[in-house]
């Protein structure tokens, strides 16, 4: 049964001090909870490049893995300021993020781009934790329209693997509250379905990002298999909390396979 999964991007929010603190703080919250230490959920957390080490020393002893906020489309060559799907498995990284709206927006990231980036990284054994939403707020019909073609899109020639897509409404990041429920609902519904649909998909994850935090995994009648997490998981009791939900999360859907939860 896939995992229920909680991802935290810290983007570029921390200097590499204050890293540290917040890594101590996680470890000690979400590696002392059960449900992670059972692998019935499952968390990453994306520092910079210059934290990586230091999240993986503090982190990896927890259950907790480490992925990183971006990744080359090409493999190890003459391409300076590149980081590689090769170094990055070589270092302990499990997923790489790709695609998220302000690598679009600032660097003019296209689907192409994006779509290479994602095959480096199932090439050498790094999971895609490929972020997916519609610019503009429109209806849920059109945005499940809009965001199953930019999955298609974004996996266009990718080897076999599992990704993790993380639904992000682009108008929903950085906003005060998430996007409405039902329109959570609806669009990852549709992009879960699109996944299932590909059998080079198997044991791929749909989670929400967008302003997400505490109380809102409930809310989502188990139509996600998690949340992807930015400023509100800067509180350690707040991911805590995360986690805690998570784990409710996890047994609900034991139950309902019919496994002892």
């Amino acid at each position: 049964m896939t995992p229920v999964t909680v991802g935290v991007s810290l983007k570029a929010y921390f200097g590499r001090r204050a890293a540290r603190v917040w890594f101590g703080e996680v470890a000690a919250v979400v590696g002392a909870h059960e449900a992670v230490r059972n692998g019935a959920v499952e968390v990453f957390v994306i520092p910079t490049y210059l934290q990586f080490d230091d999240a993986r020393d503090y982190l990896a002893p927890a259950g907790i893995r480490v992925g990183v906020q971006d990744v080359s489309a090409y493999e190890p060559g003459p391409y300076t300021g590149e980081i590689t799907a090769v170094e990055v498995a070589e270092s302990g990284g499990a997923f790489a993020e790709i695609g998220h709206a302000e690598r679009r927006r600032l660097f003019g990231e296209t689907d192409e781009i994006t779509a290479a980036k994602a095959a480096a990284a199932l090439r050498h054994g790094v999971t895609p934790v490929l972020c997916i939403g519609e610019s503009g707020r429109t209806d849920a019909e059109t945005a499940a329209r809009t965001t199953v073609a930019q999955l298609r899109a974004d996996l266009a020639g990718a080897p076999s693997g599992r990704v993790v897509v993380a639904y992000e409404p682009v108008w929903a990041i950085g906003a005060p509250e998430p996007a409405p429920t039902a329109h959570i609902v609806a669009v990852s519904r549709a992009l879960r379905a699109a996944l299932d649909a590909d059998p080079a998909r198997v044991g791929s994850s749909v989670i929400y990002g967008g302003s997400a935090g505490p109380g809102l995994l409930a809310r989502l009648e188990g139509a996600v298999d998690g949340l992807f997490l930015g400023r509100f998981a800067h509180d350690a009791a707040a991911f805590g909390r995360v986690i805690d939900e998570a784990a409710e999360l996890a047994a609900s859907r034991s139950t309902q396979n019919g496994a002892t939860p």
